[in-house]
């Protein structure tokens, strides 16, 4: 993700933006290199959504992991590798920038949506 300004969080630029997944802590559902489309706008977050973020902790960082509740006016993310945990139980709340819509690379397809 690109920033205007050094220390600035990160952001998405337009309606779909194409973002790469680094580490493992999304895995099975996506892995290290996947590339994933990713939308800003469009509906609201929901529980079980994929969606791309930024801790408040750690506002340098865009991180692609679950949403899994809204909490003080932002979200509670958690990766799907259980042995991982940066997310929220380490970083706490975070501000969702978009929501992951599809993987287009290596393996094209629909991130499926979990119920939490």
């Amino acid at each position: 993700m690109d920033t205007d300004h050094p220390g600035e969080p990160p952001r998405l630029r337009g309606p779909l933006t194409a973002v790469a997944v680094t580490g493992p802590s999304m895995a099975p559902t996506l892995r290290h290199g996947d590339a994933v489309l990713v939308r800003s706008g469009g509906r609201p977050i929901r529980s079980g959504d994929v969606v791309v973020a930024v801790f408040r902790t750690r506002p340098e960082l865009l991180v692609v992991k679950r949403a899994v509740r809204p909490q003080d006016g932002g979200w509670w993310l958690r990766g799907d590798n259980e042995l991982i945990t940066d997310d929220s139980r380490a970083y706490g709340v975070a501000d969702v920038h978009g929501r992951v819509v599809a993987r287009y690379w290596p393996r094209p397809g629909r991130v499926p949506r979990r119920v939490i």
